[in-house]
């Protein structure tokens, strides 16, 4: 199962959970929620995800080091200042919240149950190998921030 690691980009991956999020929708009957609320409460996650996302990137940016996942080894420092004080994860829990937004914006229960596996693949097959990676290159100062920080929040 090592084959999945680390080889679907994050970005590629939301994308086809949405589509998958809006095929379950189209199938299976909706949440019976006023419109306007749904929509509310969509624009809302859908802007906490953004804004968590990008501050995740900003973050490693700033710290001069890659934010291609696929790549550890390219990882120049250890990002543990800004959004990565309250996330070990911060990109891939803006993701979270894109796509639960989508779910609340397509008024869909049965496209929510596609976030837990979406969060599942995403412990196994993206952050346990990076976090596997970052042990051993920053050993016990990683180690440290991990008994201080979340993996998602």
């Amino acid at each position: 199962m090592q084959a999945l690691e680390l080889k679907i980009p994050p970005v590629v991956l939301v994308v086809l959970f949405a589509l998958a999020m809006w095929l379950v929708a189209l199938w299976l009957p909706s949440v019976a929620l006023p419109p306007l609320w749904g929509q509310g409460l969509a624009g809302v996650l859908a802007g906490s995800g953004i804004a968590v996302a990008l501050a995740g990137v900003l973050a490693f940016r700033r710290a001069n080091t890659t934010v291609d996942p696929r790549i550890p080894q390219q990882t120049s420092s250890l990002v543990i200042r800004g959004i990565y004080r309250y996330s070990r994860n911060p990109m891939y829990l803006g993701f979270l919240l894109l796509l639960t937004a989508l779910a609340c914006y397509l008024m869909s229960a049965a496209a929510m149950i596609l976030l837990p596996l979406f969060v599942l693949y995403m412990n196994r097959w993206q952050i346990a190998p990076e976090e596997r990676y970052l042990l051993e290159k920053f050993g016990a100062e990683y180690q440290t921030y991990t008994k201080q920080v979340r993996r998602w929040f």
